[in-house]
C-alpha cells in the first residue's frame, strides 16, 4: 500500500489537489509530488472580489490563483483553473444572504465544501482519472471496521472537522487530508524547505467573499432593499430601541446592541436572545434567557454506525459553534425526516439557528447538521 492507501506505486496513482493559493494546500501538493504521485493541481475561481463587496480594486481571488500557479510551476505539476463563479454564487453566496435575512447565522464555508468543493470538484477529479482528491484541511481520515472515518486533526488549534461534518461516506472514500497529522509550524517549515512563495503568506481570517468583514454590506449588495429596520424588544415586551436590520445581530451578542448601555433588571448586561424576521425584531434579555437544552438539527449527515442515531439515543459530544468547547449530549432521531433532536446534559448559551451542530465520540466525527430551533426544555414543559 502506498501512503494514500492504494495498492500501487505512487507514480501510478493520480491525485488531484485542490489548491487555494494558501500555504496549506500548496504544501499538500508539494508533499505528494515529492512522494512521486502523479499530481494535478486545480484552483477554483469562485468569486469576483469587486463584485462581492461592490467596489473596484484588486481581486484577492486573482492573487490566490496567481500564487497557486507559481507553486505548481515550482514543484513541476500541471495546474488548471476552473470557473465556478456561477455555481458558488448560487450555492453559497445566495444561501448566505437569504440565511441572514431569515434571522440565522450562516456558515458559508461548510456550504462551499458541501455543494462545490466536495461535490463538483470531486466529480471533476474523477473525470481527470484521479483516484483521490487531496486538500489542505486539518482533519484526519482513518479506516475503521466499516470503512473510512472522519477524525479531528492532531493539532486542536487547527482542527477543521467542524466545517467538514457534511462530508459523506462516499466522499470520504475518495478524499485524502495529508496535513491532519501535522501542526502548523511543521507545515510552514515544509513550505520553506520546498521554496514555496507562499511560505510566509498569512492565513485567511475572513469569509472569502467578505474580505472587509462587513456581512451587511454583502447582503445589501446581493439582496438590495431587503434589509429592514425594526424594534429592539426586551423578553418582557418592553421596546428598548431601534435597529437597522436583524442581519447586524446574532444570538448571544452582548456588545453593540444599539440600546445606549441599557441594562436589565438588577443592572445585568443584556444579550440577543432571539431574532424575529417576520416582525423585524431583535429580542434581548439576561444571560439566563439564552440557556437552551434541546436542539432540533436538520439536514443531518450521519457518519456513525448504521444510517441514523440509535432510536434509544446515541451519547455524543456536540459542538454548537466552531469556537466553543464540545458539550455532552444525547442524539435521538426526530419525527421529521432527515432531522435529529439533541438533548444537552447542561443548558448551552448562544445556540443560533443557521450554525452547525456537529457530533463527536472522542476524536471521531459522527456527523452533524444545521441548527433549526433551540428550546429550553424546562420552560417548554
Amino acid at each position: 500500500m502506498n501512503s494514500l492507501g492504494f495498492a500501487k506505486a505512487p507514480t501510478d496513482t493520480r491525485v488531484v489537489v485542490a489548491m487555494s493559493g494558501g500555504v496549506d494546500s500548496s504544501v499538500t501538493a508539494a508533499l505528494l509530488r515529492e512522494e512521486g504521485y502523479d499530481v494535478v493541481g486545480i484552483t477554483l475561481q469562485l468569486y469576483d472580489h469587486g463584485m462581492a463587496v461592490g467596489r473596484k480594486g484588486a481581486c484577492c481571488a486573482g492573487q490566490d490563483i496567481y500564487d497557486a500557479r507559481q507553486v505548481a510551476d515550482r514543484i513541476g505539476i500541471p495546474h488548471y483553473v476552473l470557473d465556478y463563479e456561477n455555481r458558488f454564487s448560487q450555492s453559497v453566496m445566495d444561501d448566505f444572504a437569504d440565511s441572514y435575512l431569515r434571522g440565522e447565522t450562516p456558515i458559508p464555508c461548510v456550504r462551499c465544501n458541501q455543494r462545490v468543493k466536495f461535490r463538483d470538484l470531486l466529480d471533476t477529479a474523477r473525470d481527470l482519472g484521479a483516484e483521490a482528491l487531496a486538500t489542505g484541511h486539518y482533519v484526519r481520515r482513518a479506516m475503521g471496521a466499516d470503512g473510512a472515518e472522519l477524525h479531528r486533526a492532531i493539532d486542536p488549534a487547527r482542527d477543521q472537522s467542524y466545517f467538514l461534518f457534511a462530508t459523506t461516506r462516499e466522499q470520504l472514500d475518495f478524499l485524502r487530508f495529508p496535513l491532519g497529522g501535522m501542526h502548523k509550524p511543521e507545515v510552514r517549515a515544509l513550505a520553506e524547505r520546498f521554496g514555496l512563495v507562499v511560505a510566509d503568506k498569512p492565513d485567511s481570517q475572513d469569509i472569502c467573499f467578505v474580505p472587509t468583514g462587513s456581512y451587511a454590506e454583502v447582503v445589501q449588495k446581493l439582496r438590495p432593499g431587503a434589509i429592514e429596520p425594526g424594534d429592539i424588544v426586551h423578553v418582557d415586551g418592553r421596546v428598548m430601541g431601534r435597529h437597522e436590520g436583524i442581519i447586524h445581530y446574532t444570538i448571544g451578542q452582548r456588545k453593540g446592541l444599539g440600546i445606549g448601555g441599557q441594562k436589565g433588571d438588577g443592572g445585568d448586561p443584556l444579550y440577543v436572545v432571539r431574532l424575529d424576521p417576520a416582525l423585524h425584531q431583535v429580542v434581548v434579555g439576561p444571560r439566563a434567557a439564552l440557556g437552551r437544552d434541546r436542539v432540533l438539527v436538520r439536514e443531518v449527515n450521519w457518519l456513525g454506525a448504521g444510517d441514523a442515531p440509535d432510536a434509544g439515543g446515541t451519547r455524543v459530544q456536540v459542538k454548537l459553534r466552531s469556537a466553543q468547547p464540545a458539550a455532552a449530549a444525547t442524539v435521538f432521531p426526530a419525527a421529521e425526516a432527515g432531522a435529529v433532536e439533541v438533548v444537552l446534559d447542561e443548558p448551552q448559551f448562544g445556540v443560533a439557528p443557521g450554525q452547525a451542530c456537529v457530533f463527536y465520540q472522542g476524536d471521531r466525527v459522527l456527523g452533524g447538521g444545521w441548527i433549526a430551533r433551540a428550546e429550553d426544555g424546562l420552560a417548554a414543559a
